[in-house]
């Protein structure tokens, strides 16, 4: 080692002996002054060529990521800090410290006292006047677990109940029973309104989404020609006028229906031809005319409108809650679109019609009449859709 050094100082003097520009007077090898020539002196020699480690990391300078030191946030020469050491810098910590059992920063963990169970005892009195001995219980002692104090809804009943909430915080939704005690569901971004009708629950509103419940899209602005030859699950906006999606939703071809990836969200449906009949049922029709196709029942076209006071409106009196309003149709023969906005509302169900599966089952609701038509459409014609709760 010592050859070694005594090698580059008497290479190191040679060379400044070379290049009279670099040349340096009185230089002393021992730079540190401990009367030794090692790494440091050595440092310190090259030092003479340009090159330094100013922060004596061993790396030189010119090669450094840091001629310095790193921050507990990996900043050179920052100022950040990490006071729980958990490698996350401070100010960027969602907790500087520990969760609790309860997921609360530094919190106190469980401490919201649930009853387990009241310790009784029991014990006896003899009343004189009676002349008889009475038997009485009371409470000795009362068993508890602490839990995490968890806010939500406490109420069974309720569409929105929460298992694990132990403190009530006021948001419960009382929906039908039918409809799990919700009132309302969303599902792709909309949000719809539920109603039972008898013992189904039923969106009152037109499915909106474009998108089948797998997240696929569903393809929409298809031309007319285009909507007339595709086999293909698709959807439309009446007129191809946003304005139109809010009250009447989209239309669908019977082909999107009938997609295994789903209309209808998780636990929901589209109705068969035979739940549309149940709901007809519902409403006072008879059984056999339910059966029969065309206009059929009394006024339970009337009872599934909405009413001259509702938002939108239409010629009905809405007393079923179905609030159906004239979303119209596309036609499978031109690709036109058919009676929206104020003549007809047209209803998918789930059930093919012909042996050739060319046609599915439909109810149609028209301006002026009380009565509901029941017919099969082609697939390729574009119509709105209901969704109907699972059975559970």
């Amino acid at each position: 080692m010592l050859r070694l050094i005594i090698t580059i100082l008497g290479l190191a003097i040679a060379l400044s002996g070379a290049a009279q520009s670099d040349y340096v007077e009185d230089w002393n090898p021992d730079a540190d002054g401990d009367g030794n020539v090692g790494v440091t002196d050595l440092l310190a020699l090259l030092s003479v060529f340009s090159e330094n480690d100013v922060d004596g990391d061993g790396i030189w300078d010119s090669v450094d990521d840091c001629i310095g030191v790193y921050d507990p946030c990996g900043v050179c020469n920052g100022t950040g800090e990490d006071n729980d050491e958990d490698g996350l810098c401070d100010d960027v910590d969602d907790c500087v410290g520990e969760f609790d059992e309860c997921g609360e920063c530094n919190g106190p963990g469980p401490n919201f006292p649930v009853i387990d169970e009241i310790v009784y005892e029991t014990d006896s009195v003899f009343i004189e006047v009676l002349g008889e001995w009475y038997v009485f219980e009371y409470a000795t002692d009362t068993l508890f677990t602490y839990v995490c104090p968890v806010s939500g809804c406490t109420d069974e009943t309720a569409g929105n109940f929460n298992p694990e909430a132990v403190i009530e915080d006021g948001s419960c939704v009382h929906g039908p029973a039918e409809c799990g005690g919700a009132s309302t569901v969303t599902f792709d971004g909309y949000t719809y309104d539920l109603v039972a009708i008898g013992d189904q629950c039923w969106f009152a509103e037109n499915l909106r989404t474009e998108h089948y419940a797998n997240g696929d899209a569903i393809p929409g602005e298809l031309s007319n020609s285009e909507w007339q030859n595709t086999t293909e699950g698709a959807q439309a906006i009446y007129s191809n006028d946003a304005s139109n999606l809010a009250d009447y939703g989209r239309l669908y071809n019977w082909y999107a229906v009938d997609d295994a990836r789903s209309l209808c969200p998780s636990g929901w449906h589209v109705p068969t031809d035979g739940e549309y009949m149940i709901l007809e049922m519902a409403l006072g029709m008879s059984e056999s005319e339910a059966n029969s196709a065309g206009f059929r029942g009394t006024d339970q076209g009337t009872q599934m409108k909405s009413s001259p006071t509702d938002d939108p409106s239409w010629n009905g009196t809405n007393a079923s809650g179905f609030s159906a309003l004239p979303g119209g149709h596309r036609r499978n023969d031109t690709g036109n679109f058919y009676q929206g906005g104020y003549y007809g509302g047209y209803f998918w169900s789930s059930s093919p019609n012909s042996p050739n599966g060319s046609h599915a089952w439909t109810r149609k609701l028209t301006h002026g009449i009380a009565t509901v038509y029941r017919d099969y459409y082609s697939q390729r014609d574009g119509n709105s859709v209901r969704c109907l709760r699972d059975d559970e």
